[in-house]
């Protein structure tokens, strides 16, 4: 296989722009595909927007996107039995099942559309190898906001493993900036509760820079989370080690309140921070959200119309 650094300024420059790209570069005049694994083999090699029955698609395994929140996919899914699956998901003929088609991206989208009790969807078919597959799946997550820091960092690092990338190639593949890959890819190497904090939504992609620059980074993690720290918060106690050596000393929450945080949030599905003020028991709840769905999520629970 080709090093990534000879991959033609076509291909990258198409494969930067994401699922939209693709999208507008096929007909919608392809044939609509039928009711059997024979109908779907047809398409093995064309490319188009068509119709293809949910039986035939399989999950892409090498998907960088691990986690799909029930709350979120539920949401999706009553959207789906209304007004169908407006955008196409992105398939490629399976290599390993005759008849059958792997995702490339849209699996959110195809989980909905099961529950939502649809037959087929539209789908667009690609004949592309495993590392356009594997580009593209984290193309339109990234352009999408749907991955977790951890999760971006490790579909960059398959990337780079599998493929012999240099994070200079990355960059220009998935339109970031090599700092930006650089960075996200360090993230990898903090302790695997930072890491944990970081997939949860409880830690950004910023807290964890600032982390990486510390001797004790799941201490200072834990602060951030426990006391809601911004940023920039963040990033004073990282370079004022005074400062940091006295919020290591200071009173740790509780394990009933983390343990009331975490049932929260499993509850939720989103972040919660329980903040106890000292000696009082007043405090502060905190809830975070990615999206305004998940706005009108929390909205809906307590009851409020917005």
């Amino acid at each position: 296989m080709a090093m990534a650094d000879e991959a033609g300024g076509t291909r990258n420059k198409r494969l930067g722009r994401g699922l939209a790209a693709l999208i507008g570069d096929v007909s919608t005049d392809a044939p609509s595909g039928g009711g059997n694994a024979d109908d779907a083999a047809g398409a093995h090699g064309r490319s188009g927007i068509r119709k293809i029955r949910i039986e035939y698609i399989r999950p892409n395994p090498r998907n960088p996107r691990k986690t799909f929140s029930e709350d979120d996919l539920s949401d999706l899914t009553e959207s789906v039995r209304e007004k169908g699956v407006v955008q196409p998901i992105l398939v490629r003929p399976s290599a390993i099942e005759k008849g059958t088609f792997e995702l490339i991206a849209g699996e959110r989208r195809w989980r909905a559309a099961q529950k939502a009790g649809l037959h087929e969807m539209p789908a667009v078919v690609r004949d592309v190898t495993d590392q356009e597959a594997l580009e593209l799946a984290i193309i339109e997550n990234v352009q999408r906001a749907d991955l977790n820091p951890i999760e971006e960092a490790l579909g960059y690092d398959q990337l780079v493993a599998d493929f012999n990338y240099s994070q200079a190639a990355l960059a220009k593949v998935i339109g970031k900036s090599r700092s930006h890959v650089a960075n996200t890819m360090r993230l990898l190497k903090l302790p695997n509760a930072v890491k944990d904090y970081l997939a949860q939504g409880l830690l950004t992609a910023g807290h964890a820079r600032a982390l990486i620059t510390v001797d004790d980074p799941a201490a200072l993690a834990e602060i951030i989370v426990q006391k809601g720290l911004s940023v920039r918060d963040a990033e004073k106690l990282a370079h004022d080690p005074e400062a940091l050596k006295k919020a290591k000393g200071a009173a740790l929450k509780p394990a009933d309140t983390v343990a009331l945080e975490k049932r929260l949030s499993d509850g939720l599905g989103l972040a919660v921070a329980i903040n106890n003020k000292p000696n009082a028991e007043s405090g502060e709840l905190k809830i975070k959200y990615k999206s305004l769905e998940q706005l009108d999520q929390v909205c809906r629970l307590l009851g409020v119309s917005n």
